[in-house]
Parts: structure tokens; C-alpha cells; sequence
């Protein structure tokens, strides 16, 4: 059974940064995108970041480039969201998603979704 177990969230002031990480267990990826994405409450699921499994390519959301860098260690399955300069708006949910074999920014690709870490930033 593949399982996604993201960490890392909190409360954090405007201008600061939180790591979150992602652990994968059940089966090895290979070939596929994994993802972060987030949801504020009364909006929709949105893409923050991906990464190709090979960790040759980084994708992201024209609202994070420049604060956010994902990154992973494939030997190990695990994918982190290192986000800095965080603003309130980034205040959400965020996902853990793998699975994608292209459109990396839609999340109907995705086989497989954690449970969640909120993020929490004040202003």
C-alpha cells in the first residue's frame, strides 16, 4: 500500500520560512513527477511545485518561483517544499502528490495524495 506522509508544517510569521518533507513508502517511483500542492479554504486544490523523479527537472507556480525550491532524494523517497519569504496568501493545506506521468501541474494526473500539513503564516 503506497502511503505519502507530509511534515513540516506550522505557524510562521510573514517574511519566514518552514521546510515541509514528504515520505514515500510502499513502492519505489520512477519516471514520474511528484508534486506539492495547496488548498486554501473555499478555493481549489492548486499546483505549487513538481519535480521530475530523476531530479533533473523543478517546475512551479508563477506565485512561489523564486521563494519556493522543491527537491528530492529518490534513493530514500523523499520529496521537501523549502519555502522562503512566505507571505499570508501562502496560508493553506499543503499536498503531497506522485504519480504523474506528464501535466504535472494538473492533479487529476496524480495516483497518489498525503493527508496534509497546514501552513500557517501571520501577517
Amino acid at each position: 500500500q503506497v502511503q505519502l506522509v507530509e511534515s513540516g508544517g506550522g505557524l510562521v510569521q510573514a517574511g519566514g520560512s518552514l521546510r515541509l518533507s514528504c515520505a514515500a513508502s510502499g513502492r519505489t517511483f520512477s519516471r514520474v513527477y511528484m508534486s506539492w500542492f495547496r488548498q486554501a479554504p473555499g478555493k481549489e486544490r492548486e499546483f505549487v511545485a513538481a519535480i521530475w523523479w530523476s531530479g533533473s527537472s523543478t517546475y512551479y507556480a508563477d506565485s512561489v518561483k523564486g521563494r519556493f525550491t522543491i527537491s528530492g532524494d529518490m534513493a530514500k523517497n523523499m520529496v521537501y517544499l523549502q519555502m522562503n519569504s512566505l507571505k499570508p496568501e501562502d496560508t493553506a493545506v499543503y499536498y503531497c502528490s506522485a504519480g504523474a506521468r506528464s501535466n504535472y501541474g494538473y492533479a487529476a494526473g496524480y495516483n497518489y495524495w498525503g493527508q496534509g500539513t497546514q501552513v500557517t503564516v501571520s501577517s
